[in-house]
């Protein structure tokens, strides 16, 4: 290692930045290689003789099964530290850790969502191997002594890695970099995002070359006619997005509520079996149902449930097509929340592609319909629901435009994504990636003003070197005190730590040098109220407010129990905030 940092060193930080980039690229594929490879294997050797029609009862037993590996690994093997959700982890680690991602990361998610999603659980493993490359690439630079910009760009690196090596798509796979993981696209890292992406596919092509994740044989021409559906499918994305949201996030809580984690798996596991039992199309990440959509083969859909007798033409089967887009985010939620490991990138996939082609099939029913391209619907509905749950529209357009092997459907694309993004908006500011750091102010975003503020820590600035007196001293003591300090601000607290109140040095000069009042004269008449108090728990941003609205110099800093920290001067804010943005810049 330090013969390969010394290497490094030697050579221009161009050519060692494209050097990490193709490295972390490569494991980027490997490891997308390693999860589909095994996660197919284990779903081939656990369903192959299942029976093509009824129902198959080991549907009810397997997802609580590995949900339960699941946890047993993370308490024995990883001394119960779960891998989380892989892209908001990652997102954290850029934000509040200085983009270093545990080293027990990259394994850590791979092992885990290997038995969560291989035995059924309605997830997808985009997330995970995310964040396993992610750890891959925060960690060599980090072994390599790099800077905290070039950690963020190996991070971006090993997130466009991962998803061009999943899905094929390399133009898309920079853009999630972008949009998602809020890399900063500058002539500076777009030469190495894009040998990470194609280092990435590459060497998925070396290991396997059957084609890609999701294919559409022909994708039918734009007509200007079909604008409307469009339309319509893209206000009924957004809407749905909502919907995805608001019940993921209220699932994964009430299951968060129970604290018992043997618990929590026996009763998420049975829910999660009794769902994926009557509707086993929600087994896994469900592509292939989605590779079915695109076909326009409904009765592939309904194989090892009880519809597959039910007539093609029956509005049963409609119905069954609404229940799974419903269910799905149930059953991810479920699988989630109980202990397992995975992601929701392929559940909105399921959602959005299910969605589609229900609509199509809908409007197949009505005369005014004609020849209506089914699988491209079930395409835009997918990029429908990715751009309003991930608030990804970009990302979205050019995935499925990638996908589809064309840019025919460029133009429904971004109508449909557009407006899906748009009505998302309209009722949540945040994704589900996002939310939870965005409430606390911890979420990197491509404002960089705001980015700055949230790489700032409030702890790093605080200074303790101020005087502290109490408000029954005397004018003497408190002389005695000024005497001996070097700052002109004092805290003025009782005998219990907590702050009361300020004195400037200004508000003694008139009688400082008055013997007389030494002893007459108390701390209480003397001290003033601070114009604003910093609370420990306060976001940058919030501080600097302060600052604004108070228009001081220094502020104190007290903690939830109101005992007093120290001061925060502005100066040094400033001092901090512009080391900070060397480095992101």
């Amino acid at each position: 290692m330090e013969r390969l940092r010394a290497y490094l060193l030697s050579i221009r930080q161009k050519h060692a930045l494209i050097l990490m980039s193709i490295a972390v690229g490569i494991a980027s594929g490997l490891v997308a290689v390693i999860l589909k490879n095994i996660v197919f294997g284990i779903r081939r050797l656990l369903t192959e003789n299942f029976a093509i029609d009824g129902l198959n009862w080991l549907y009810a037993i397997y997802p609580g099964i590995g949900i339960l590996l699941t946890l047993l690994i993370v308490k024995r093997f990883l001394k119960g530290v779960h891998p989380g959700p892989g892209i908001p982890s990652t997102l954290y680690a850029i934000s509040k850790r200085k983009g270093q991602l545990r080293r027990k990361q990259m394994f850590a998610s791979i092992i885990t969502s290997i038995f969560t999603v291989g035995f059924g659980g309605s997830a997808g493993l985009e997330a995970p191997a995310v964040q396993s490359s992610a750890s891959i690439g925060s960690n060599i630079a980090a072994s390599l002594k790099m800077n905290y910009k070039t950690r963020i760009l190996m991070i971006g690196c090993a997130a466009a890695g991962s998803l061009a090596a999943i899905f094929k798509a390399p133009v898309a796979a920079i853009i999630f970099a972008v949009e998602v993981i809020m890399i900063d696209l500058t002539t500076a890292s777009l030469v190495p995002l894009l040998m990470a992406s194609l280092s990435a596919l590459l060497t998925t092509y070396l290991f396997v070359n059957d084609g890609q994740l999701l294919s559409l044989d022909e994708v039918a021409p734009f007509k200007a006619r079909y604008l409307f559906y469009y339309v319509v499918l893209g206000i009924g994305c957004g809407v749905f997005s909502f919907y995805f949201n608001r019940i993921y996030l209220w699932i994964t809580h009430r299951m968060n509520a129970i604290k018992n984690g043997w618990v929590r798996v026996a009763f998420g596991g049975m829910l999660l079996g009794g769902i994926i039992l009557v509707f086993p199309p929600l087994y896994g990440e469900g592509y292939d149902i989605l590779n079915a959509f695109l076909r326009d083969d409904l009765r592939e859909t309904t194989v090892n449930s009880v519809f597959f007798e039910v007539s093609m033409e029956s509005w049963y089967l409609l119905g069954f097509l609404f229940a799974l887009m419903v269910l799905k985010v149930v059953a991810t939620g479920i699988t989630l929340g109980s202990g397992g490991v995975g992601g929701i990138f392929a559940p909105t996939l399921f959602m959005g592609g299910t969605f589609g082609y229900l609509v199509a099939k809908v409007l197949q029913k009505t005369p005014a319909a004609g020849d209506i391209p089914v699988g491209n619907f079930a395409l835009l509905g997918m990029a429908g629901l990715m751009a309003g749950v991930l608030h990804a529209p970009l990302t979205s357009i050019f995935l499925i435009a990638e996908i589809s092997g064309g840019y025919q459907l460029f133009v429904p694309l971004m109508a449909t994504a557009g407006i899906a993004y748009y009505t998302s908006r309209l009722f949540t500011k945040h994704t589900i990636y996002t939310r939870e750091l965005a409430a606390k102010g911890e979420l990197i975003t491509h404002n960089k003003d705001k980015a700055v503020l949230t790489l700032m820590s409030l702890k790093d600035e605080i200074e303790t070197n101020f005087a502290t007196i109490q408000p029954e001293d005397s004018l003497r003591e408190l002389i005695a005190v000024v005497s001996n300090s070097k700052r002109n601000i004092f805290a003025v607290v009782d005998p219990a730590e907590r702050l009361i109140g300020i004195l400037m040095l200004d508000d003694i000069r008139s009688i400082m040098f008055n013997t007389e009042l030494y002893d007459d004269v108390k701390v209480n008449e003397l001290m003033t109220l601070p114009p604003e108090i910093i609370h420990l728990s306060d976001r940058m941003e919030t501080v600097v407010s302060k600052f604004d609205d108070s228009v001081a110099w220094n502020l104190p800093v007290v903690d939830e129990q109101g005992k007093y920290i120290g001061f925060v001067s502005k100066s040094r804010l400033f001092s901090a905030y512009r080391q900070v943005l060397v480095e992101v810049s």
